[in-house]
């Protein structure tokens, strides 16, 4: 296992091991974050644990052509109950994509210092949220990094039903206008597959990086 240390390198994620991990430790400036991410890596640990550095194969992305927009969630697009915005809570998304209850999970990754790294990175223009309001409330949203013409998605959370998927398909169709290629989904989930997601082979993902970021 590769030991990060204060040095800006991170190991080629072809030595990751079977499980994804590329190496441990470091810290989360916004220097490394930003090479981590071009590298096709991304930090996942728990609170009191070493940061771990993550590049798994395969790798689950969306390519947002192949968005899936099934006929009930064009009527709630349609029907005004919620309302989208981009980079106006971008805190206090973070903080409820922390805090919101997870089947099948106890706790959160979202430590108060990678709340703090990503916060900095959202200052300095690199990480964006985007959100869906009801009557004035947030009650739904993601956020992640954008680099070039890839967007590389963190965290979403919906405090009422359809909310998330309200906000991830409007700010999808945003970056395809935008010109991104390709969005990183990083570990599969049967929700974002209802939504077009795919596994690709982690040198396909790779390239599209190094082609597009």
């Amino acid at each position: 296992m590769y030991i990060l240390s204060e040095k800006l390198f991170f190991p080629p994620v072809q030595n990751a091991d079977e499980d994804g991990i590329v190496a441990i430790g470091g810290d989360l400036n916004t220097d490394r974050l930003l090479l981590a991410y071009r590298s096709g890596i991304f930090p996942w640990y728990n609170e009191g644990e070493p940061i771990i550095w993550w590049s798994p194969d395969p790798r689950f992305v969306l390519f947002p052509e192949q968005l899936k927009v099934s006929k009930s969630m064009q009527s709630v697009l349609r029907n005004g109950k919620f309302r989208f915005t981009i980079n106006r809570a971008f805190t206090q998304v973070i903080q409820q994509c922390k805090t919101v209850a997870r089947e099948g999970q106890d706790g959160t990754w979202i430590t108060p210092a990678v709340q703090t790294a990503y916060t900095k990175l959202h200052t300095l223009g690199h990480a964006h949220s985007a959100e869906a309001w009801m009557d004035g409330e947030l009650v739904g949203g993601l956020y992640g990094i954008r680099i070039g013409h890839v967007f590389f998605g963190e965290s979403m959370f919906s405090k009422t039903s359809n909310a998330s998927k309200f906000a991830f398909i409007n700010y999808v169709t945003q970056l395809q206008r935008e010109g991104v290629v390709l969005i990183d989904c990083q570990v599969y989930t049967e929700h974002l597959e209802s939504l077009g997601a795919e596994m690709i082979d982690r040198e396909d993902f790779i390239e599209l990086l190094n082609n597009n970021c």
